[in-house]
């Protein structure tokens, strides 16, 4: 689950500054965790508070969400996300943005089977971004977490996403050039994917993720959750990251990996 979040704070301080090269310095004084982070932990919480087996599971949910935006309101939400965050009766937007994709890892985590994690990542989704290309983005990528958690081949893993998701027909260094900032699920999800694929460690995923560009943090939370399930996080980077989270924040991913496990280097 800390992968998704290292992502983000590494990748925050490239968002409208993109780095186009992979020798930057891992961690800065300028990092901090964004939306991405916020949301994603919104999912730990409303898993930890058994919303993926109520009735009522979504106002569960819903409720974790907009709990955590309101207490951290400056994190770089959406103009309609932000808007939906205050909203006394949330409702769907129809929104493809990545935002689908960037709070989805803890399904990919917390699932004990492919089917499962198809109906968690729905569920996630459809409460603010009901449209098909969300509905994929987060599917992808918290499919590629599970497939990657237990135990699959890095080949495997692409094979299953070409499949059912994405062609994935160019490769970074094809792209870095000329990729721009691009929110929707289908011009960031397929890049972030890449960057993992392309990758040869936990770092080295990140890493590729922010030297394309765009909507840096966020490719980087969706990439980071994905290698985190492949490779695994060493110590020294954990302990790291958990520096930038504040006490309430760092309560609830310490509560559900305690539950849901994860993967050290």
């Amino acid at each position: 689950m800390l992968g998704a979040i290292i992502g983000d704070i590494v990748g925050s301080r490239f968002e409208w500054n993109n780095y186009k090269g992979k020798d930057f310095d891992f961690f800065g004084s300028d990092c901090r965790f964004t939306d991405d982070t916020v949301m994603s932990l919104a999912v730990c919480d409303a898993y930890l508070k058994g919303f993926q087996y109520e009735y009522n599971g979504h106002k569960i949910l819903v409720d974790c969400m907009q709990d955590l935006g309101r207490r951290y309101p400056d994190r770089g939400y959406g103009g309609h996300f932000k808007q939906w965050l205050e909203d006394e009766n949330p409702k769907p937007y129809g929104s493809y943005g990545n935002g689908a994709a960037m709070r989805i890892s803890a399904c990919g985590f917390a699932s004990k089977t492919i089917e499962e994690v198809k109906h968690m990542s729905m569920i996630v989704t459809e409460v603010s971004h009901n449209h098909p290309e969300s509905y994929k983005g987060a599917e992808a990528t918290a499919a590629a977490i599970y497939l990657a958690r237990t135990g699959n081949a890095k080949e495997d893993i692409e094979k299953y996403i070409v499949d059912n998701y994405y062609p994935l027909n160019f490769n970074l260094d094809e792209i870095r050039t000329d990729y721009e900032f691009d929110v929707s699920c289908q011009g960031s999800v397929p890049q972030a994917l890449e960057a993992f694929f392309e990758s040869s460690s936990f770092e080295d995923a990140i890493r590729n993720a922010i030297s394309i560009g765009g909507d840096s943090d966020t490719i980087g939370a969706i990439t980071g959750g994905i290698a985190e399930a492949f490779y695994g996080i060493d110590k020294e980077l954990r302990d790291n990251a958990k520096k930038y989270l504040d006490k309430h924040l760092l309560n609830i991913l310490t509560k559900f990996e305690t539950r849901y496990g994860a993967k050290l280097a």
